[in-house]
């Protein structure tokens, strides 16, 4: 099948899994996953399996990706914090939905290679940075989303809940170890205080900040 023939059928296994939003499948259907995988593996850009990038990392299952940002319930005028460049895969979904999206990036070389596909693809509207995630991006809170695409093993970083708008939603996974990890959402009760909810499982690579002596993301 060609990849055209492989990403309508993608669609069509998203919409079966309980992918209602049609902007989010028509931006995921916009966004072309072969650019965002190795060459090794471009044949394989649209089956639904995360798949490595290097740097120890991978770029997240389409599923994963859709359900997160279907969660996040993103309007055009939102300000996104993603925690996680990564590939570059799912900052180019987002930013087809958002007005401007904000990412961080732990591994140089990923954030070089995400930001020369967002130029090649023509995706203006994401300002990327190497940093530390788990401090967020002070200067430019507060934000009306974020997303977390590496998982805590105790708890969201304290910098991240106060960089959340008082109306603002976070999607992040957590678990004590790889198989313990589930999808969480984040918003404020009418009483100012953090709720949160558990999703579903999932499997990320772990959330480390400076103050651990490693870099992940």
């Amino acid at each position: 099948m060609t990849l055209e023939a492989n990403r309508i059928r993608l669609i069509m296994e998203l919409r079966g899994k309980g992918i209602t939003d049609a902007k989010v499948l028509g931006a995921i259907e916009r966004v072309p996953r072969e650019a965002f995988v190795p060459d090794t593996f471009k044949d394989q850009a649209y089956e639904n399996m995360a798949l490595p990038i290097g740097s120890g990392q991978t770029i997240s299952q389409p599923a994963v990706v859709a359900f997160m940002t279907q969660e996040l319930q993103i309007g055009d005028r939102m300000k996104v914090l993603e925690i996680g460049t990564g590939s570059g895969y799912q900052a180019a979904v987002l930013a087809k939905l958002c007005r401007r999206l904000y990412s961080i990036e732990r591994h140089r070389d990923l954030l070089l290679d995400a930001e020369r596909k967002f130029r090649e693809l023509r995706i203006n509207n994401i300002t990327a940075k190497t940093g530390d995630g788990t401090k967020g991006w002070p200067e430019q809170a507060p934000f009306d989303r974020i997303i977390v695409t590496a998982a805590a093993t105790r708890d969201i970083p304290h910098a991240l809940l106060d960089q959340l708008a008082p109306d603002g939603l976070m999607i992040a996974p957590m678990g004590d170890t790889a198989r313990d990890q589930h999808l969480y959402r984040f918003s404020f009760n009418a009483d100012g205080q953090i709720e949160r909810e558990k999703m579903w499982p999932v499997r990320f690579v772990p959330l480390i900040g400076d103050d651990e002596g490693k870099a992940s993301s």
